[in-house]
């Protein structure tokens, strides 16, 4: 928690959040200021998991990783749809292609040996029930690489509405309690400005190279918190 009384008669200025288009409102305080720092979190059982996941492959020429990454991963991507995952929630994240070398003891000397070409994709799934099977079934369908899953709630504007009446009350408490402690009867509100993030303490799943996985992995999605932050002015009030 921040606090700051500042003198009477102080100006104040309220910067918009577009400010190249609008002017500088001025409010003059009449009395003391307070600026306040309040957070809270409400935690709650996600509801949408977001994974990357993608095939890696090596060949003599960059033509034939190509070829070769192209149809495996074009299986995976087949198979995350028949899995249920609309193609809106299909992303490719990236296609890299470079040169693979290996270390030669003899020659103590990089050998080039051909090329690697990985295609990642994210997927995101609605029904995270389903999780470990989609996650088994794609490592199946070719993927030799999973990263994730990150948890979130898809709508979370209730729980936004609950943790910022949580903050506005407990901002509220404190500053009457300053405002009290100076003589003063009561406080009014200047300036509220919000920041809202969400934090969750599930771990990061990170699995390379699957040639001994057999079946589903468990999946423990705890929970996710969505946090309303609010920095508050206040001025003192008779």
């Amino acid at each position: 928690m921040r606090l700051s009384i500042l003198l009477a008669g102080a100006a104040l200025t309220l910067v918009p959040a577009n400010f190249a288009q609008a002017a500088n409102v001025q409010i003059v305080a009449q009395n003391p200021v307070i600026e306040l720092s309040v957070s809270e979190q409400v935690d709650s059982a996600p509801d949408t998991a977001t994974f990357s996941t993608g095939v890696e492959t090596k060949a003599k020429t960059a033509a034939q990783a190509l070829s070769q990454n192209s149809e495996q991963a074009g299986k995976v991507i087949k198979q995350l749809k028949a899995l249920g995952i609309a193609e809106k929630d299909i992303q490719t994240t990236g296609i890299n292609l470079r040169a693979d070398y290996e270390y030669d003891q003899q020659s103590r000397e990089n050998r080039f040996v051909g090329y690697v070409v990985s295609n990642q994709v994210s997927a995101t799934l609605h029904d995270i029930s389903k999780l470990g099977r989609v996650l088994d079934a794609i490592v199946s369908s070719g993927a030799t690489n999973l990263n994730g899953p990150s948890f979130s709630i898809s709508d979370d504007s209730k729980l936004k509405d609950v943790a910022r009446q949580r903050a506005l009350a407990n901002a509220k408490a404190r500053a009457m309690s300053y405002a009290r402690s100076e003589g003063y009867a009561g406080v009014r509100v200047l300036s509220i400005n919000e920041g809202i993030s969400n934090q969750s303490d599930a771990p990061m799943m990170r699995t390379k190279s699957f040639a001994d996985a057999s079946g589903s992995p468990p999946v423990e999605p705890g929970q996710v918190g969505t946090v309303v932050s609010l920095s508050i002015t206040y001025e003192m009030t008779r």
